[in-house]
């Protein structure tokens, strides 16, 4: 018989793909992850893992093992807060994977009201420039541009949100007026890598000016929006990224205008904790709250 605490590893190994990296998500060294996996690997009589290039991939017993570790994972969770009662249940870590503009403009401006509201629970704000994998159980919450479609998933729509264009007034004094979409073609736009855009959503570029030069390219929105403070080019930005007084200045506001979404996603089984509750409803309260910003009003 293995230990079951032994699965909490082997759950942390899959989820990150290395020992280090497990090791310091379990607060152990990364000694106790080898040791406690190779426990847990002579008790079940088969090799969990198999060392890549690209890190510890399962094997097919580990495979076999994954939704059982899971399920274990979701059922102790749940007994500790039905045991505990709701002043613990509302306490403990709860993480959100969010999109970097979102996360780093918005939410990281907002996080002293949530942690007033919840003052037992500890935030971790995972913001990246690339989908949060779920389904992996990188975040206990995600924030992204496309709904899921897959898994056992609770989802719901967060909010659209409104893109315009914006240059720095040193880069429109040095360059030809722009009047119409077509005026683009002789400037200089800002944007993301095409072949390492993380949503479809993203690419929006060729629907405002096909034959537009894309001068400078990044994966991230917040370098994308410095280039255009610098007076690199002229960059779609979310309007909620850009304050009064940042310096840009909004290019045919009338004329360009996208709107996009983001979607609120977490896995069915995390939704029964009363922490990740909560906390799903201080975003979507939040989001509520400041409309006007992610409308452009």
């Amino acid at each position: 018989m293995f230990d079951w605490s032994d699965l909490q590893y082997f759950l942390e190994v899959h989820r990150t793909g290395k020992l280090a990296a497990a090791a310091r998500r379990a607060g152990v060294d990364q000694t106790t992850v080898s040791r406690r996996l190779q426990n847990l690997e002579r008790a079940i009589g088969s090799k969990l893992f198999d060392a890549t290039p690209k890190g510890y991939q399962l094997s097919a017993a580990g495979r076999k093992l994954l939704p059982h570790a899971e399920a274990m994972e979701s059922l102790g969770a749940a007994i500790e807060e039905e045991i505990a009662g709701r002043d613990f249940a509302l306490s403990g870590k709860v993480r959100i994977g969010v999109t970097e503009g979102l996360g780093s403009i918005f939410l990281a401006q907002h996080m002293a009201a949530m942690r007033a509201a919840l003052p037992n629970v500890d935030i971790e704000l995972m913001s990246v420039p690339r989908f949060v994998d779920i389904f992996n159980r990188e975040a206990d919450i995600a924030i992204g541009q496309e709904r899921p479609v897959a898994g056992r998933l609770v989802t719901s729509k967060l909010s659209d949100y409104k893109l315009r264009l914006y240059a720095s007034p040193a880069y429109l004094d040095r360059h030809s007026p722009i009047r119409c979409p077509e005026d683009l073609v002789e400037h200089s736009l800002i944007g993301y890598i095409d072949d390492l855009l993380y949503s479809g959503e993203l690419n929006y570029l060729p629907d405002i000016c096909s034959h537009a030069r894309v001068a400078v390219r990044s994966t991230s929105i917040i370098a994308q929006y410095h280039a255009a403070l610098g007076g690199a080019g002229i960059a779609v930005l979310p309007c909620f990224m850009v304050r009064p007084n940042d310096g840009l200045v909004c290019v045919l506001g009338d004329v360009v205008e996208l709107t996009l979404s983001y979607w609120l996603t977490s896995r069915s089984e995390l939704m029964k904790l009363a922490r990740v509750r909560a906390v799903w409803d201080q975003v979507r309260l939040l989001m509520q709250q400041h409309q006007a910003v992610f409308t452009g009003g």
